[in-house]
């Protein structure tokens, strides 16, 4: 069959809108209708040649749609369920997935790879070259074959515009505040950066009951914005040194965590990060960083007089299988915002234009709706 998507043909900053062929789904394998695409910085930095993957490529990882057809073999969805994909299919057998690690199973060395399960590709342009699939799902296309364990069935009354948010930036914000950071009630935390997951983070850290919610960033008006998340305070670093504001609120102590949320993670912002966070507190680095970056600013000092500690996640250390229905339970229930983290809706003939919007900081999140 054939589906219209968007190429990267290498790091061009610039997405090509073309009809691909599509083969169907093998062996444990599903076609999946995309319905919407949550538009993801991770998603960009392959645009910018800021992370290694096999071009050309069809990214996009934040999906939501309907299953249209499965493959042999397939007895966990059928053709109408609505579901949320999920950029790491876990095996649920390996070391990681049954320590209840599935955000670091052993089949995450594919997500830049670009094939499928089997080594082999589903995606082809016009030309016959393969076009590799992110992640194995390829959310930027109006089709996508993917393994079953990369789909999680949800209720089919979830609007899928906003469901397709779980597939990435609120959980990795919110576990990365409930899950990695251990915020406990009456605590301080400091979040740098308050795009799709920052805003995550900081609804995150107030739902398990921070004290002080201290939102950092650059804009004004996402900051303005994080008081709907549940930030008490805004400070932007622009303007103002954040690490010594840190410090005035928190009268000389520090954060008790600190979350860096920012697009792109730099060895300032590490530093800035560790200096904010108080003695034996948790710097939780939660963006991506360029792959070329080899060093961090921040001195053994903190580590070994003051117990500091500094520590990474992927996907909020959450389980997808269980917490993806957790958090759309609580969306639900009007517990955890998901409508007013979507800024704008675009069009797949869009996405150039969206992603820079992303870029200038316009965005909390940007959402691709399909046909």
């Amino acid at each position: 069959m054939k589906t219209r998507a968007a190429v990267l043909y290498g790091p061009t900053r610039s997405f090509t809108i073309e009809e691909l062929e599509l083969d169907e789904p093998k062996e444990g394998e599903v076609l999946v209708k995309l319905v919407a695409t949550g538009l993801c910085h991770s998603d960009w930095h392959f645009a910018k040649g800021e992370a290694p993957v096999r071009y050309p490529m069809v990214v996009g990882h934040e999906g939501a749609g309907i299953i249209e057809k499965v493959g042999p073999g397939v007895s966990e969805v059928k053709p109408g369920d609505h579901v949320v994909l999920c950029y790491i299919p876990a095996c649920g057998k390996c070391r990681w997935c049954l320590s209840g690690l599935g955000a670091i199973c052993d089949r995450g060395i594919l997500i830049g790879q670009g094939t499928q399960l089997d080594g082999t590709f589903r995606m082809h342009n016009q030309r016959g070259e393969d076009i590799a699939q992110f992640a194995l799902v390829s959310a930027f296309s109006e089709y996508t074959v993917c393994p079953v364990d990369s789909v999680i069935k949800i209720d089919p009354d979830l609007p899928l515009d906003r469901a397709c948010l779980v597939g990435c930036a609120v959980p990795t914000g919110w576990g990365a505040a409930v899950n990695r950071a251990r915020v406990r009630p009456g605590e301080t935390v400091a979040i740098f950066g308050t795009g799709g997951v920052g805003m995550n983070a900081v609804q995150g850290a107030a739902m398990a009951g921070a004290e002080k919610v201290i939102a950092i960033d650059l804009v004004d008006w996402k900051l303005e914005k994080a008081k709907e998340f549940g930030a008490t305070h805004m400070i932007n670093a622009s303007r103002e040194d954040p690490v010594q504001r840190v410090l005035d609120i928190t009268h000389g102590v520090g954060a008790d965590a600190v979350l860096l949320t920012v697009s792109l993670v730099t060895a300032e912002i590490i530093g800035q990060g560790v200096r904010a966070t108080r003695k034996a507190g948790r710097t939780v680095i939660v963006g991506a960083s360029d792959r070329r970056i080899e060093r961090m600013n921040i001195t053994p000092y903190d580590f070994m007089l003051l117990a500091k500690e500094i520590v990474g996640t992927i996907f909020g250390h959450n389980v997808p299988r269980v917490d993806i229905p957790k958090l759309l339970g609580l969306y639900r229930e009007g517990k955890l915002k998901l409508d007013e983290l979507v800024t704008k809706r675009y069009r797949l003939d869009e996405i150039n234009q969206a992603f820079i919007d992303l870029e200038e900081g316009r965005l909390i999140r940007g959402v691709l709706v399909f046909d």
